[in-house]
C-alpha cells in the first residue's frame, strides 16, 4: 500500500497531543478515540436541528421512547403505557429507579418539562401541542396527555430518533426559555459530559454513568438496551480529511463517523480498518428557498430554480460514486412506507427549457439569488456550486456567497431581505429517519413563520398533515403522504435532490457497531 504523507500543522499537533494522552496508561484499551462529521460547539440539542449537537444529545440524555432497526416504537425510559378506549388518552409510566447525573431521581415533572420545551422547536411536537387538551402529572412515576380526538401522535412524535429529538432532561433544565441555550449538561443517560475537558470545536469527552440501568431488550437501532462496555469516548476535531484518515490508518483514532468517498480506496487497502454503512436508510439532501422575499416569493420563479437543478448532478459532485446513491423523488425516502413518485418530472432531472420557459412567464427581472455556500463541511460544500451554475444556466443572476457552516446555521434564520443579511437559497442533508413521514419530516412543515428556514405558508399542507395525524389507518395516511409530497414540490417547499449513503470506518479493534441513524457509542467492545 503506499503511504501518503502529509505535513502536521499546528492544530494537528494539538489534537495530536490530546489523543496521546487519552491512549496512554491503563485505560487504553477502554477509550474509543473518534471523529465525528463535525465539530461540536452548540450542547443544547432542543434549540437546533444540528447532528452534531443531536449526536451529544444521544450521548448524555434519554428518550421516553424510541425507534428500533426495524422502525418500531419502544419503551425507553418508560416502562410502559396505558391508552383508553377512546383513543384519546395516554398514560405514561416511567421505569423505576431512574437517575439524573447528579444523583437525583428521573420523576414525571422533569417529564412533562422537556416535552413542553421540546415542542416549542419541534414541528411534529407543535402538532402535538395544538391537539392536546390536557398533559398533567399523576405521580412521580407517571403523566397523562389526553388529546381532542383519537389519534397516535404522541408515540411517533415522542419516539422520533432525529430532527429535534425529544430528549429528557431535569426540570429546573427544561424550565431554561426555549431561546435560551441550556447551561447545564446533567442527563440520565448512558454517559456523562466531562464538562471540565470539552473544548469547543476540538474535542469533547464523555465518561461511562456507573449509575445507568440499561433495558433488558437487546440494543437495536435507538432502542433496547444501551450497554456501555467502555471506559470513555474522545470526539476530536481533525483540520482536514486526510489528517482523519491517516489516523485512523495509524491507530491514532479508533472511529470516522463519515468516511470521504474519494479517499475510500485508501482506507479498504488497510486491513486493520472497517468499512461500513451504519445508517441503511440514508440520506437525502435537499434544496430550500426563502418564500419570504423576492425572486421566490414568486411560484413561478420557484419552480424555475427547481427545474434548473437535476439529482444526478448534484450526486455526482458531492459524492461521485454510484455505489452510494441514487436518484428519487420521494420527499418521504425511496424503498420507504411513504415513498411516492409525485413531482418526479420537477425533481429528478434538470429541464432548461422549462425553467427558461418559466422565468419568462414570471418576468424575473434579474434580482440576485444569494445562495450561502459552506466551505468547511464536505457534505454540505458542493451543493451550492452545483446549484449556482444551474440557475445561471437558466438564466437567473446569482450571488454565491462563501462562509463556515456554523455561519450558514446562523444566518438562514435571519428573515430579512437577502441584500440586509437574509438569503434566498441554501441547502442541508436529512436522515431519511428524520424525513421518514410528513410529521417527523420538518422541511414538508408549510405553516408560515412557525415553519422551518424558508417560512413557506401552505395552508394546505397543513390541514392534510393533521388529518395524517389522526388518521390509523396505513393505506390512507400513504394517500395523505403523496398528497402532501404532490403539494409540497408544486409549491416549491422543498427539493429534494436525491438518497445517498455514508460508509463509516473504524479500528477492527471495535465490535458491536450498531445500525442507527444516529452514531451510537453503546454495545461497542474495544480489543487491546
Amino acid at each position: 500500500m503506499k503511504t501518503t504523507t502529509f505535513k502536521l500543522s499546528k492544530k494537528w499537533l494539538m489534537i495530536g497531543s490530546l489523543v496521546a494522552v487519552s491512549m496512554s496508561g491503563v485505560t487504553q484499551a477502554q477509550t474509543i478515540n473518534a471523529v465525528m462529521h463535525s465539530s461540536l460547539r452548540i450542547l443544547d440539542p432542543i434549540i437546533t436541528t444540528a447532528h452534531i449537537t443531536r449526536n451529544h444529545g444521544y450521548m448524555i440524555y434519554d428518550t421516553l421512547l424510541s425507534t428500533d432497526a426495524d422502525n418500531n416504537i419502544q419503551p425507553q425510559m418508560l416502562e410502559k403505557w396505558e391508552v383508553s378506549d377512546d383513543g384519546k388518552t395516554y398514560t405514561f409510566y416511567l421505569r423505576e429507579g431512574l437517575k439524573w447525573h447528579d444523583g437525583a431521581p428521573v420523576t414525571a415533572d422533569d417529564s412533562v418539562a422537556s416535552i413542553k420545551r421540546w415542542a416549542k422547536h419541534d414541528k411534529m411536537g407543535q402538532m402535538l401541542m395544538g391537539m392536546l387538551t390536557k398533559m398533567e402529572v399523576v405521580d412521580d412515576q407517571s403523566f397523562v396527555m389526553e388529546f381532542d380526538t383519537p389519534t397516535d401522535l404522541a408515540l411517533h412524535a415522542l419516539a422520533k430518533p432525529s430532527g429535534v429529538t425529544p430528549f429528557i432532561m431535569p426540570k429546573r433544565i427544561a424550565e431554561t426559555p426555549e431561546n435560551t441555550a441550556i447551561t447545564e449538561h446533567i442527563g440520565s443517560g448512558p454517559f456523562k459530559m466531562v464538562v471540565d475537558e470539552f473544548q469547543p470545536g476540538i474535542q469533547a469527552v464523555y465518561e461511562k454513568n456507573p449509575d445507568y440501568i440499561p433495558r433488558n431488550e437487546p440494543a437495536s437501532g435507538t432502542a433496547g438496551g444501551k450497554k456501555v462496555l467502555v471506559d470513555k469516548v474522545r470526539w476530536i476535531a481533525t483540520p482536514d480529511a486526510m489528517t482523519s484518515v491517516n489516523a485512523l490508518i495509524s491507530g491514532e483514532v479508533d472511529y470516522l463517523e463519515q468516511l470521504p468517498y474519494d479517499l475510500s480506496p485508501i482506507v479498504k487497502a488497510n486491513d486493520s480498518v472497517n468499512i461500513q454503512v451504519l445508517d441503511p436508510q440514508g440520506y437525502q439532501t435537499i434544496m430550500r428557498m426563502n418564500h419570504l422575499h423576492a425572486p421566490f416569493n414568486d411560484k413561478k420563479i420557484r419552480q424555475a430554480a427547481m427545474y434548473a437543478v437535476g439529482q444526478e448532478s448534484i450526486l455526482q459532485a458531492m459524492i461521485g460514486d454510484p455505489e452510494y446513491y441514487k436518484t428519487c423523488p420521494a420527499l418521504f425516502g425511496c424503498g420507504l412506507p411513504y415513498e411516492s413518485q409525485e413531482g418526479s418530472e420537477i425533481t429528478v432531472k434538470a429541464n432548461l427549457d422549462k425553467a427558461k420557459e418559466l422565468l419568462k412567464e414570471a418576468g424575473y427581472d434579474g434580482t440576485p439569488v444569494v445562495i450561502l455556500q459552506p466551505t468547511d463541511t464536505p457534505s454540505v460544500n458542493t451543493q451550492p456550486v452545483v446549484i449556482a451554475q444551474a440557475l445561471r444556466n437558466a438564466g437567473f443572476v446569482v450571488d454565491m456567497q462563501a462562509m463556515d457552516w456554523q455561519s450558514v446555521v446562523t444566518r438562514r434564520t435571519v428573515q430579512a431581505a437577502p441584500k440586509d443579511g437574509g438569503w434566498n437559497i441554501f441547502s442541508t442533508n436529512n436522515v431519511m429517519a428524520e424525513a421518514f413521514d410528513p410529521l417527523r419530516a420538518f422541511s414538508v412543515a408549510a405553516n408560515g413563520n412557525q415553519a422551518w428556514f424558508g417560512w413557506p405558508d401552505v395552508p394546505a399542507i397543513e390541514e392534510l398533515r393533521l388529518e395524517f395525524a389522526r388518521t390509523p389507518d396505513l393505506e390512507k395516511r400513504k394517500e395523505l403522504a403523496a398528497k402532501i409530497q404532490k403539494i409540497a414540490i408544486d409549491e416549491g417547499v422543498v427539493l429534494p435532490m436525491g438518497q445517498y449513503y455514508i460508509p463509516g470506518a473504524f479500528s477492527n479493534k471495535l465490535e458491536g457497531m450498531l445500525n442507527s441513524p444516529v452514531p451510537l457509542f453503546w454495545n461497542i467492545t474495544k480489543k487491546s
